[in-house]
């Protein structure tokens, strides 16, 4: 089991998809909706919450992410055919610069 995970909340649609794809035994019920985990290490969570400041981890080191990050999750998944994406979706995730002011060379 990793340090921590995203839970991925499913509409019909994507759990429809998961299953597809033959990862419909990843599919669990949290807070009464249907979703998948997805792990990540503690450098990942790190990122994330640079990336996503207001990001709360529960006591089960889980969090849940905005709603177009969650959509770009998604589609990474369905892309990769895989749970297993953290090391790809980081990168379309965490924007290091994100709110820092740009320097011009003067």
């Amino acid at each position: 089991m990793a340090d921590y995970c995203i839970n991925l909340f499913l509409d019909q649609e994507q759990q429809k998809k998961i299953e597809e794809l033959g990862l419909g035994d990843h599919i669990q019920e949290i807070d009464g909706k249907k979703a998948v985990q997805v792990a990540m290490s503690k450098k990942d969570q790190k990122k994330l919450q640079k990336g996503f400041p207001d990001i709360e981890f529960d006591s089960s080191n889980a969090c849940v992410l905005p709603d177009e990050a969650q959509i770009t999750l998604a589609d990474i998944i369905f892309e990769l055919k895989s749970l297993d994406v953290m090391k790809f979706a980081i990168t379309k995730l965490y924007n290091p610069l994100a709110g820092k002011a740009l320097r011009s060379k003067t």
